[in-house]
């Protein structure tokens, strides 16, 4: 074990904040001209959190159990990180029952598509033909009763959605489905959540945190039901931009790539233009595969 001094969690917290505000500008078209300010941003973020650690972190792939005020740090921006596979877990003890979780028998595929998505959420359709046996919810079948008797007990689920944080009670935090919101406390319903589940979703990688350090959430929530893996977003995000970030991290999956392994060559086939890079930066594998 090794400790490195770097900065204040004060001036890393606030240099956070001001990362989520430039993807937020980034999301939208047009935007080009504030890619070096958010990258600075990311460069001055990387010293904060990483100081002299950053030159060494080693080949392998890197785990990071933060403190819950930087959970919403999008640690791909950071330039020692974007190359790397990096997962991200509430804590230690989380992270090693994530990795000794197994598959359920059979490995149900579940693709989920929610209301309103700009791009009608495109992603889901193509995906539909590549997992062909997979179940597809959409339209009126979107269903909060119906998306969780699904979700119980699958192998991989893909939800593309409306998310929703809600800062006075992350518990209510929700995924928009046809006949309203699917909050976090529904998932506690299910016996067991899926393997692996793919949020392609606004915020769906908010907490709150509570007491020492614990954090309330939805990726929070997942990981004790038995999800040993999840992909979720930091930030909101242009839609069209997700759709080819999520078809290359499913053909990532395809080859038997882990979570963190997949969503890092999603982000490197994504074309070299603000929009698509700030969109492959929001997104984080949480868990262990």
């Amino acid at each position: 074990v090794r400790r490195f001094e770097a900065g204040l969690l004060a001036a890393a917290e606030t240099e956070a904040e001001h990362v989520q505000a430039g993807l937020r500008r980034l999301a939208h078209p047009g935007a080009q001209a504030r890619l070096p300010l958010v990258e600075a941003a990311g460069r001055r973020l990387e010293e904060l959190l990483l100081g002299p650690a950053a030159a060494h972190l080693g080949d392998g792939p890197v785990v990071i159990v933060p403190p819950g005020r930087l959970h919403r740090v999008p640690w791909a921006l950071l330039p020692s990180l974007r190359e790397r596979v990096v997962s991200v877990s509430p804590s230690a003890s989380s992270w090693l029952r994530a990795r000794e979780t197994r598959p359920p028998r059979g490995g149900r595929q579940v693709l989920v598509r929610g209301p309103g998505l700009a791009t009608g959420g495109a992603e889901v359709t193509r995906l539909a033909d590549r997992y062909r046996g997979a179940t597809v919810l959409e339209h009126s079948d979107a269903t909060v009763p119906r998306v969780l008797a699904e979700l119980d007990g699958a192998g991989l689920a893909h939800i593309a959605a409306h998310g929703t944080f809600r800062t006075d009670g992350p518990l209510f935090s929700a995924l928009r489905m046809a006949d309203g919101p699917l909050i976090v406390h529904d998932f506690e319903r299910l016996g067991r959540s899926p393997y692996r589940i793919i949020l392609s979703c606004c915020d769906t990688a908010r907490f709150a945190t509570v007491g020492a350090d614990e954090l309330l959430g939805l990726v929070t929530a997942l990981l004790p039901l038995g999800t040993a893996g999840v992909v979720a977003c930091s930030a909101p995000v242009n839609d069209a931009a997700v759709v080819p970030l999520m078809l290359a991290l499913h053909e990532g999956l395809a080859k038997g790539l882990p979570l963190p392994e997949a969503l890092r060559d999603a982000r490197s086939a994504m074309p070299d233009d603000a929009l698509h890079r700030a969109t492959g930066w929001a997104f984080t594998a949480f868990g262990a595969t």
